[in-house]
């Protein structure tokens, strides 16, 4: 009988639990094969391939009233959301920058979830894990022991946690109680003009507005400029403002570029400023033996943000905030109503990790990464992260074989700007013939690919941050480029 369609009782107690533990572990059984099969044989699906009009009606279905047997919602689920993905656990997929994710840090979702705990804090388990895997953060990046660190949603918020910090201790009062308004000189927050836009999200956010963000241009290398950025803070002081911060970028999102850190934390530490690295691309690079050269200095930052869910290949989302002044960042968000008090003894008595962040509720980020290193072993994912910078510089070698194909930027890690260029091409048509190249690309399920503009040139861009990817998918990349890039040219 289908116990999902038994008449309740009016005055019965109700539960979520199954009735029938057995037939739901049949089926939860049936799922992992599934799961495994889903990763084993994800190179032989498409990449991408756009929905049907009727799966896509599907997500119109109004609110369920009445119960549906388990095995009929997850066959919606497989009909539906596995079979119609992003696609960035795919080995071809390199467009914006993402990670790939890892079967047993799937399960470490899982087992998370099956245990529930909330990470507000508190004296259990989860909450310690939490908190060694940002020690373990801490010491990949060469912070010291006495910093502390917030696992967050990504990288966006992790930014927007050290600038938050940034600005409460630059500010000359208690920003908290007295609010944005009370600053007597304007604060100036400064970065390269290659910045990611969650950087001007936070200056929002933090009630400063865009203005607040000077963007300072950047050489050839699309490095930040180091002369122009001390001439900035010059000039604004002279004007009555108050320089507070410099964000450094390591790995810049349109194409990989490093701005100088070592040269940012001297000239942070010289006038006095708040010295934030961007490290959501590159930060963890630290760990990787061939390139780790590339973020000398990262360990002198009063914050960095990061994300393992990129180069740890943790399933979507985890970021980690990591902030040199452990009372400064708790300070900026340390809350304590009468409920959230701590107990000499007990459930309550041990620090609330929602002290470093905004949010009182979070789940359980840290198993899924702790597992992942655990089981790999960091050395590994460093050698993973060298790979890929290596098949950032095959693509560009491939890209620079070929008359056909020109590079746009300069090849610094794992992104690759180039373009299809025939004779006769230009401006706007150039760009129209690129655009659907990428287009084609993604629609016939080949690979996921990107655009951008560097240097006012429109081009395509590839980002392999990806640890299923190997040299013959670069191969195909190029292959299918001047393929498409011909038949398009022809009837353009």
């Amino acid at each position: 009988m289908d116990t999902s369609l038994k008449p309740v009782a009016r005055n019965a107690e109700e539960t979520l639990d199954p009735e029938d533990w057995a037939g739901v572990q049949t089926l939860s059984h049936q799922v992992i094969d599934d799961a495994i099969g889903y990763l084993r044989n994800v190179r032989e699906r498409p990449v991408w391939q756009d929905m049907p009009g009727e799966v896509r009606a599907s997500f119109d279905a109004p609110l369920p009233q009445s119960p549906a047997p388990l095995a009929d919602v997850y066959r919606e689920v497989t009909d539906t959301v596995m079979s119609y993905p992003m696609g960035n656990i795919h080995p071809r997929f390199w467009s914006w920058y993402m990670g790939t994710s890892n079967f047993t840090g799937a399960l470490g979702d899982f087992l998370a979830a099956i245990q529930g705990s909330n990470l507000g804090g508190g004296n259990h388990a989860a909450a310690l894990m939490d908190q060694q895997v940002v020690n373990w953060c801490k010491e990949m990046l060469g912070f010291p022991a006495s910093a502390s660190g917030t696992l967050v949603s990504g990288g966006s918020m992790a930014n927007i946690i050290g600038l938050t910090v940034a600005r409460n201790a630059k500010a000359g009062i208690d920003v908290r109680e007295q609010g944005v308004a009370a600053i007597k000189k304007p604060l100036r927050f400064y970065g390269s003009d290659q910045l990611h836009s969650c950087h001007r999200k936070a200056m929002e956010a933090l009630g400063l507005g865009n203005r607040a963000l000077r963007r300072i241009g950047t050489d050839d290398e699309l490095r930040i400029d180091l002369s122009a950025l001390r001439a900035a803070i010059a000039e604004d002081r002279a004007a009555g403002l108050q320089p507070a911060c410099v964000i450094g970028t390591a790995g810049t999102v349109n194409t990989g570029a490093f701005d100088d850190l070592q040269g940012l934390a001297t000239l942070a530490a010289e006038e006095g400023l708040w010295f934030h690295v961007d490290g959501c691309i590159g930060a963890l690079i630290a760990i990787a033996p061939e390139n780790r050269w590339r973020v000398a200095g990262i360990e002198r930052a009063d914050s960095v943000a990061l994300d393992p869910h990129k180069w740890l290949h943790a399933p979507f989302e985890v970021g980690c905030a990591l902030v040199r002044h452990a009372a400064a960042h708790r300070e900026t968000f340390a809350v304590t109503p009468e409920f959230l008090e701590m107990t000499s003894r007990g459930l309550a008595s041990a620090n609330w990790l929602h002290d470093y962040g905004l949010q009182t509720s979070r789940g359980f980020r840290a198993l899924k990464v702790w597992m992942s290193l655990k089981e790999h072993g960091v050395l590994k994912f460093g050698r993973l992260i060298d790979q890929n910078i290596r098949q950032g510089h095959y693509l560009n070698s491939l890209v620079e074989a070929e008359p056909l194909l020109e590079l746009v930027a300069t090849t610094n890690i794992n992104i690759v700007c180039y373009r299809y260029r025939p004779e006769g091409f230009s401006g706007e048509r150039l760009k129209a013939l690129n655009t659907e190249i990428m287009l084609r690309l993604q629609e016939e399920g080949t690979a996921a690919i990107s655009d951008t503009t560097v240097h006012g040139e429109h081009c395509l861009r590839v980002a392999i941050n990806n640890h299923r990817t190997r040299q013959g998918d670069l191969d195909l990349l190029i292959r299918e480029t001047l393929r498409l890039g011909a038949e398009i040219a022809s009837r353009s």
